[in-house]
């Protein structure tokens, strides 16, 4: 059999079959990336209402950033956190340098900005449309803050689906300060990487495989929500 073929029927079923091993860093790398994901999506939106509802010296310059940190490179992240956890580093006595914290702290860092810009200009174009109205009604900047991140939840809940799909694939980051250590913090991008190196092509494809289709899931996910939304401003009437 060709021997890609013959490593993808194996990768097959080690999925099919649920290797511990897969399992393992399946699981650790959902649940890493899944905190990340909330204390992002928690910073993220609490830094978008804000630039989005008040005018402050300086405004213009925080949005630059802002989007700037879009494309914030993941291996710059990883060095910036290495260093802060380092045991040379302000936060070395913490402990937690090569331990899933470390990730999680890594990731959130690499996440946030992402959210904070998407969210700051979903809120601000719902202001722009309904601020003043809800300021005509005696809304004060942060009730209007908190009425727009609501009625436009799904959209929040869509960025906070993208800011998981960025940090469950996320690879650079989470192998300079996690190790990628076996049974510890290990998990799917950085294991793939090692297989891969190790000519172990069957788990590297099996947990590739997982990836897509977590992937795939967000992204379906997405899909619904904007459909959701969509259903609900026709029948509101608002134009789609």
């Amino acid at each position: 059999m060709n021997p890609f073929l013959d490593s993808a029927a194996q990768a097959v079923q080690l999925v099919a079959n649920r290797d511990p091993q897969l399992l393992h860093i399946v699981g650790l790398s959902m649940s890493v990336s899944a905190l990340a994901c909330v204390i992002a999506t928690v910073l993220g939106l609490l830094a978008g209402g804000v630039v989005a509802v008040w005018r402050f010296p300086g405004r213009g310059a925080v949005i630059v950033v802002l989007n700037t940190l879009l494309a914030l490179p993941s291996v710059v992240v990883g060095l910036v956190v290495y260093l802060l956890l380092s045991r040379a580093g302000p936060l070395g006595s913490w402990g937690i340098l090569f331990t899933p914290a470390a990730m999680v702290i890594a990731q959130a860092i690499l996440v946030t900005p992402l959210v904070a810009a998407l969210s700051r200009q979903v809120i601000e174009d719902a202001m722009r449309d309904h601020g003043e109205q809800l300021r005509s009604l005696g809304a004060g900047r942060l009730a209007c803050a908190l009425i727009l991140a609501w009625d436009e939840r799904l959209a929040l809940l869509t960025l906070a689906l993208v800011a998981f799909g960025r940090a469950v694939s996320e690879v650079g980051a989470v192998m300079m300060v996690g190790g990628n250590i076996a049974g510890v913090t290990r998990v799917m991008t950085t294991a793939i990487t090692l297989e891969t190196s190790k000519g172990d092509l069957p788990l590297a494809l099996a947990l590739g495989l997982v990836l897509l289709g977590v992937v795939l899931l967000l992204n379906v996910g997405v899909g619904l929500l904007r459909g959701w939304r969509f259903v609900g401003d026709r029948e509101a009437g608002l134009p789609a």
